[in-house]
């Protein structure tokens, strides 16, 4: 396993865990990034934050140090 900021765009993972227990935590298991969940990093901006991800057909954006928290597994 390793953190969301580590995957290259263009490839898949699936969630494994959220490190941390706080309302931005609370945010990502309402846009459905639970574990188990597969999800497609699609891009990085020029200086690497933020990254775009795909999660359940919905494209949204997070910040790299938001996705350090982020537990996946590569497929």
């Amino acid at each position: 396993m390793r953190s969301l900021d580590r995957i290259l765009p263009g490839s898949r993972a699936v969630v494994r865990g959220i490190e941390a227990e706080d309302s931005f935590t609370r945010s990502l298991l309402e846009l459905g990034l639970v574990p188990g969940t597969e999800i497609e990093v699609v891009r990085r901006a020029p200086l690497g934050d933020p990254i775009e991800l795909v999660v359940r057909g919905s494209h949204f954006s997070i910040r790299r140090q938001e996705a350090r928290r982020i537990l996946v597994q590569a497929l």
